[in-house]
């Protein structure tokens, strides 16, 4: 009896305890796990996501950081601290009165989504993950969007197993050179439409390990990569993506993009513009193309190189093919 009343004790102190503590405790401990009759993958060890930013320096005027998807329960919010101060801020937003070189983040609430987190965020120029435990996020959509000095992201720490919407997640990063995703797992992931539309800067990106199997949408993709000039996407799977509208488009310094046979067309119902003011290409592999499902390909190769159109007859060969192109596209 006292055994039993110590076990359910233990379990109520457990529950009602900061989990945070309790889960320190036990969490490596499998006795205690099976005397307490717990399921440790039943709590979140929430405080294991921690962000840690470098705004501009000088900064005049306000800015926020968008925190739209901390859970609603009481005593649920995002801790930022000064690195130059011992003062804790309870708040979400500074002003130009404060004197700030690096915020640490610490979430300490359920967080299933990063759902607009710094986006419009124009007063950071550099974001690290320093930590991040967590695998159940499941929506980034809009994350950096409109982030327009940040030039740095370690993401190298980052978990993206249970994402499955990336939708804008760059979109309008126009101070980032270079972005290193190979961290990211992206099996889950349905949605990369404007993923990077309008990172006019970036010049490096390595997609190696994205896995877009279950992609249905890659509108705007790359739209607007002005300074991209090579493109691997040799990796790249998209039987299921359906719309490849304007996906290149106004990639002008774009002289390369790498596709494999799995870059599928199959299901694509959408390509119009989709290679409109790539100016720079001088080839496109695209023998493996199929374009029977294909509604509309309006201007596909608008404002493209006439090289580009000779080989691409070249490379085609079928004569009612190319007429289908000259009939549907503005090629020349």
């Amino acid at each position: 009896m006292e055994n039993i009343r110590s076990k359910y004790i233990l379990k109520q102190i457990f529950s009602k305890i900061k989990i945070n503590i309790c889960l320190n405790v036990i969490k490596y401990n499998k006795n205690l796990q099976q005397k307490l009759d717990i399921d440790i993958n039943a709590y979140k060890d929430y405080t294991q996501i921690e962000i840690e930013v470098i705004p501009i320096k000088n900064i005049e005027g306000t800015f926020r950081l968008s925190i739209y998807n901390i859970s609603k329960k009481k005593h649920k919010y995002c801790h930022t601290y000064f690195n130059n101060s011992n003062e804790e801020i309870k708040r979400d937003y500074f002003t130009h009165n404060d004197i700030i070189n690096k915020i640490n983040i610490i979430f300490d609430g359920p967080i299933y989504s990063f759902h607009e987190l710094f986006r419009g965020c124009d007063y950071f120029e550099s974001i690290n993950f320093i930590k991040f435990n967590r695998t159940n996020i499941i929506d980034m959509h809009k994350m950096f969007s409109g982030c327009l000095n940040l030039k740095e992201i370690n993401l190298s720490n980052f978990k993206t197993d249970s994402v499955t919407n990336m939708q804008n997640m760059f979109a309008g990063c126009k101070s980032l050179v270079e972005l290193n995703l190979s961290s990211f797992n992206t099996k889950n992931v349905t949605n990369m439409k404007n993923m990077f539309s309008w990172c006019s800067s970036l010049k490096k990106i390595d997609l190696s390990s994205f896995n877009t199997n279950n992609v249905i949408d890659m509108t705007k993709m790359f739209n607007a990569c002005l300074s991209l000039k090579n493109l691997n996407l040799s990796n790249f799977n998209t039987y299921n993506v359906t719309n490849m509208k304007l996906m290149f488009k106004l990639c002008c310094s774009l002289k390369e993009i790498k596709f494999s046979s799995n870059f599928k067309t199959d299901n694509v119902t959408n390509m119009k513009y989709m290679f409109s003011h790539c100016s720079s290409l001088q080839d496109l592999r695209i023998s493996h193309f199929n374009f029977n499902n294909v509604i509309n390909m309006r201007c596909i190769f608008q404002y493209c190189s006439w090289e580009l159109k000779e080989k691409l007859e070249d490379q085609i060969g079928d004569f009612e093919i190319i007429k289908y192109f000259k009939l549907r596209t503005n090629i020349y």
